[in-house]
């Protein structure tokens, strides 16, 4: 897939996941195979302050380019003034793309404006679309989604505004605001929006394996595919899609000692990334994700929530890993399950 000069080698994306998709996860999902990557959604409004946490958001490593930073915001002079600071940084810390939050269905964001509640009024999406593209020296997308509630469904209109505007690609969450992520995602709507414009469009939403991300390309006609809750405790699963697509080989799940293994790093490289009191609160969402379905794993989580040290954390899952191995379980492998319970992405 190409937005403007950007390339991906895969079809297989890592959607922005507020609370989630921070520089480690980022990098530990590129080492497994997604093609591109996207930030947490970041406040335009803070961006343009110059404010400095919001700025440490758009932080990254080499090694996840190409990468996309989201924005969310509501008006399009910030939105375009965010877009000039983004695309004026140096070449080592400008972003490959730039894209716009329209999905979002938390009501802190929608109460201003953004997020889903672009949905609302195509004519100012498509004004922040047109002057981020006219400020950006990167191309800029958006991610949207089918509409604010079933009586609303817009999507191939919004699709096509943002077309019209420059956006380079579209994103699009098969639910509207009002299914948040409940009920199955309405796939045929991704390619009703497909079959209206001519940039590429990524489809997103109940994509938890090869099989799913198989047929979603197939009966969307879809350019790509953006994987979110799937990839909670799992970056593997990039690198299961892409087997599965590209050579037609089912790779096996991770064992208990890979998530284990995955999960020590994932703790050093979030110590390294963000200081030890950051790391240990951080991580504690992402262990419970990487130890689920294991043996024990209940008593696991309830023991990681009362650690206060990176040293504690990592000597707890050293222990749990050496009980597997005594016990011959560390080559197991359980199945994933993805539930609603478990996305945090606010993105939409």
């Amino acid at each position: 897939m190409r937005i403007g000069p950007v390339v991906s080698d895969s079809p297989f994306l890592l959607a922005p996941l507020a609370g989630v998709s921070d520089s480690p996860f980022r990098r530990l999902a590129r080492e497994q195979g997604a093609s591109l990557v996207y930030t947490e959604m970041v406040s335009a409004d803070g961006l343009a302050r110059g404010n400095r946490a919001t700025i440490d958001y758009c932080r990254f490593d080499p090694s996840e380019r190409p990468i996309g930073i989201q924005l969310f915001g509501s008006n399009p002079d910030v939105m375009a003034d965010a877009a000039r600071r983004l695309s004026d940084l140096p070449d080592a810390e400008r972003p490959d793309l730039i894209d716009i939050n329209m999905g979002c269905p938390v009501r802190k964001v929608v109460n201003r404006r953004a997020g889903a509640a672009l949905l609302t009024d195509p004519p100012l999406a498509q004004t922040i679309v047109r002057q981020m593209v006219a400020a950006s020296s990167v191309p800029v997308t958006a991610k949207i989604r089918l509409g604010w509630d079933g009586r609303s469904q817009n999507v191939v209109e919004v699709a096509r505004a943002l077309e019209d505007a420059g956006a380079g690609a579209v994103a699009i969450h098969a639910r509207t605001r009002a299914e948040k992520f409940e009920g199955p995602a309405h796939w045929e709507m991704i390619a009703a929006a497909k079959q209206a414009v001519t940039i590429p469009v990524i489809g997103n939403g109940d994509v938890r394996t090869h099989e799913d991300a198989a047929r979603m390309l197939e009966t969307t006609g879809c350019d790509a595919v953006m994987l979110g809750r799937a990839a909670f405790g799992d970056p593997w699963v990039f690198r299961r899609v892409r087997a599965w697509h590209e050579r037609g080989e089912a790779l096996p799940q991770p064992t208990a000692a890979e998530r284990l293994d995955a999960g020590l790093r994932h703790l050093r490289m979030m110590v390294e990334d963000a200081g030890e009191a950051a790391a240990v609160r951080e991580m504690r969402k992402h262990v419970a994700w990487y130890i689920k379905g294991l043996p024990r794993s209940a008593r696991v989580r309830e023991q990681v929530n009362h650690t206060h040290s990176t040293a504690e954390l990592a000597d707890l899952l050293s222990a749990y890993l050496a009980e597997l191995e005594r016990e011959g379980l560390a080559a197991f492998a359980p199945e994933p399950v993805v539930s609603v319970a478990d996305d945090l992405d606010a993105t939409g």
